[in-house]
């Protein structure tokens, strides 16, 4: 009987499965009361270590949430922790504009994970905006005061190769754009990356770089939050 509660306790169940434009493999396991998302069976992001993605919405919101009505953009939805901690630090009259390039991710959330966040879908000041962030970011002007990307595991692109055409200048000078005057652009990512807070400054950002536990209090391997303001 051990042996086979203890089988049990590793059963991986695959819930989701799902293609990116480039042809990367996506899928969503379960393990016990762990959801994994993987890409090319490599973990993306787990439900067990999420202290700094919500990190990144309390760090980039700083200054939206002291506004009556800001809007904010939020790129990538993953596992919705972090747009319930924006949610829950913005007013009621925000707008959060979510940009998901995966109809399947939505799905999921909505399926199986909106749950773990309080369902942050369901709340009305959410607007998603279902396609590549870069052109919700190129098609906006003076349009957000915080810009919050959590795209593939930060600036070096891992899940999806167009997406480090985000973190180059010309995706920099479409966000400077897409900001409002006082904005904030703020940047989730597994690892430091200099060169990438060489770029922000070039770029007329003011760089403030933060490094966070996975589970904040709680432990796990450090994170860096990159913070860009005007």
């Amino acid at each position: 009987m051990g042996g086979q509660h203890k089988a049990k306790l590793h059963e991986v169940e695959l819930l989701g499965q799902t293609l990116t434009p480039d042809g990367s493999d996506m899928t969503l396991i379960r393990r016990g009361n762990e959801y994994v998302i993987l890409a090319d069976g490599k973990a993306l992001m787990s439900s067990r270590m999420h202290g700094s993605e919500e990190a990144l919405a309390t760090f980039g919101c700083e200054r939206a949430r002291r506004l009556e009505a800001p809007c904010v953009l939020s790129g990538g939805i993953g596992m919705g922790f972090s747009l319930r901690a924006i949610l829950d630090v913005l007013p009621r009259e925000a707008t959060v504009v979510v940009a998901e390039l995966l109809p399947a991710i939505v799905e999921w959330n909505r399926e199986h994970l909106g749950k773990l966040a309080g369902h942050p879908l369901r709340d009305p000041r959410v607007k998603l905006a279902l396609g590549d962030v870069a052109v919700t970011i190129g098609e906006s002007e003076d349009r957000f005061d915080a810009m919050l990307l959590d795209v593939d595991n930060g600036p070096t692109a891992f899940a999806q190769a167009t997406n480090s055409a985000l973190y180059g200048d010309g995706g920099l000078a479409a966000a400077r754009r897409a900001l409002r005057p006082k904005g904030v652009y703020a940047v989730w990512s597994a690892w430091d990356d200099v060169k990438f807070e060489h770029r922000l400054r070039h770029n007329g950002f003011v760089v403030d770089t933060r490094r966070v536990r996975a589970r904040l209090k709680g432990g796990g391997p450090m994170h860096t939050i990159f913070l860009g303001g005007l």
